[in-house]
Formats: C-alpha cells, structure tokens, sequence
C-alpha cells in the first residue's frame, strides 16, 4: 500500500478508535463503580438483621483509604454494632424527646439501623473535608455489599450536647481535642427508596 494512503488509513483509525473510547466512557452499563454510585439511596428503614462484622470491616477499611490533605488521615473512626450501647443511647434520647415513646416504629435513634459508624475530626474544623471523603468511601462500599446507609447529624449533635449523652461519647474513647462530626447507619434496607431529582443547572463547564 502507498505510505501515503497507509498514514492516512492509520489516522481514520485513530479517530474511529477515539470516538468509539468517548462514546464508551459515556456509557453507565458495565462499569460498576458508576453503577454503584447510581444506585445508592439514603436509606431510613432496616431489617432486624445484624450486619457481619466483615462487612463492616471491609467498609471502614475502604474509608480509610480515601484521600486527605498532606495524607494526614485527620478522621477518627468507631463502628458500633452493640444493641446494648445502641438502646442505651436511645434511651438517654427518649428521654430527652418523650414523644418519641409513643411511637411504635421509633425503635433507635439511628433510623432503627442495627450498627453505627461514628466519624469524629479535630474541635478546629480542620479534617472536615477530609472526613467527609472517608464517609462517602463507605456509603459506597456498602452500596456494593448489598447494605443501606444513611449519613446522620442529628443524633451526633444530640450526642455533643447533651450532658446524659456525655458517658455514650466517652465511650467511643475519642483522643483529646477531637469531636463527633457525623454517624453513617449501616444495615440490611426494609425499603427501597427512590432517585430524588438532582439539579444539574448547578454544574458548569467553564471554557
């Protein structure tokens, strides 16, 4: 073949090649970390099932794993799956909150999850981002394990102020100067909850 027409062939190649890599990394269909981070929900209801401590190793492993600035991994992490520190926590909630003793389905304060994993950062607010890294690391791993989650503030804040709260926080045995900043529920879900619309004006390209 002429060299000439050989070049030419060679770069309709390539650009075929190029247009056919585009259309792919466009397309959500077998790529399973997109997948994963599709089909993930906050989820508010859960089975009476405890989750396996494996599964809850593996996640905490995955979030730890998520970058931070200069690496500092500024994230203190505690995973809790004791139906004794769970209830005991709720009660000191009930009481502060008497109306939730009148509602039946109102079982822990965790949105009724069977294990809780506790995110604390350094009092100055430095390592939030970070630990906000870490806790969407986890929220997907367990997506991919077939487990519901959802990210909590309330409760944290409960815990932080209030002073019946205070021997619960202790317990987490978190290191001088460190604060609880949010919890993630983690179980089997009861519910399948769906797609809430997402705004996507609020995303520019900037030429």
């Amino acid at each position: 073949m002429n060299p000439i027409k050989s070049a030419i062939l060679g770069m309709a190649l390539l650009a075929v090649a190029d247009v056919y890599a585009g259309e792919q990394c466009c397309r959500q269909g077998g790529n399973l970390v997109i997948e994963t981070i599709m089909a993930r929900r906050s989820v508010r209801m859960y089975k009476d099932m405890p989750v396996e401590r494996c599964k809850l190793q593996k996640i905490v492993e995955c979030g730890i794993n998520a970058p931070s600035g200069m690496n500092k991994q500024p994230w203190q992490v505690r995973v809790v799956d004791s139906r004794e520190y769970i209830d005991g926590i709720t009660g000191v909630f009930r009481k502060a909150n008497p109306r939730m003793a009148d509602d039946a389905s109102f079982k822990n304060m965790f949105r009724n999850a069977p294990a809780v994993i506790f995110i604390a950062s350094p009092a100055d607010g430095s390592g939030q981002l970070d630990c906000g890294l870490l806790g969407e690391n986890m929220i997907l791993a367990a997506q991919s394990m077939g487990l519901g989650t959802c990210c909590l503030g309330g409760p944290v804040a409960f815990m932080n102020g209030n002073a019946d709260a205070k021997p619960y926080v202790e317990r987490l045995n978190l290191p001088e100067g460190y604060t609880l900043l949010y919890a993630i529920a983690v179980g089997y879900p009861d519910e399948k909850p769906e797609a809430k619309p997402r705004d996507a004006a609020k995303v520019q390209f900037v030429e």
